[in-house]
């Protein structure tokens, strides 16, 4: 990915990928869905990582309103995964490492959270679309938006 192109990608947390396919919440559902779907068609950049895609897997098939069969859900990660339009990207060791170094002086955020913010400071991306907007609000390398706040 050039520089340029991370610049316009946005980095997607899994719980915006399965409100988009969790047909019990229909008012999560839709502005998820169109976003996802404009990324399937180029119209924004995209970009998910191996942790988001396991998540997502997990997620529509147990913690979604009505999960899904195990595969339809591996139907819907592998479309992300091969998937010409949305970018992927992967944590190293390294990352890891510097998000549990990050805990020592971004305390209000999980492990998990500092992964994801990691993983995308390694990939040169700064937007996080996320439900989650006060998980990730102490990182001063992301600018959270949540497409449900003004629904």
């Amino acid at each position: 990915m050039t520089g340029e192109a991370r610049q316009k990608s946005s980095f997607f947390d899994t719980n915006i990928l399965a409100y988009a396919f969790d047909e019990s919440d229909e008012r999560r559902r839709k502005p998820c869905a169109d976003l996802v779907r404009a990324g399937f068609q180029g119209q924004i950049g995209c970009c998910v990582s191996n942790q988001i895609l396991s998540e997502l897997f997990v997620v529509l098939t147990s913690h979604i309103g009505k999960p899904l069969p195990r595969e339809k859900a591996a139907v819907i990660v592998s479309g992300f995964i091969d998937s010409l339009k949305w970018t992927r990207t992967n944590y190293t060791y390294l990352t890891v490492k510097r998000a549990f170094e990050d805990l020592q002086t971004i305390n209000t955020a999980s492990f998990w959270d500092l992964l994801i913010a990691e993983t995308m400071k390694e990939a040169g991306l700064r937007t996080l679309y996320t439900e989650n907007v006060r998980d990730f609000k102490n990182i001063p390398w992301i600018e959270v938006n949540n497409p449900m706040a003004s629904k």
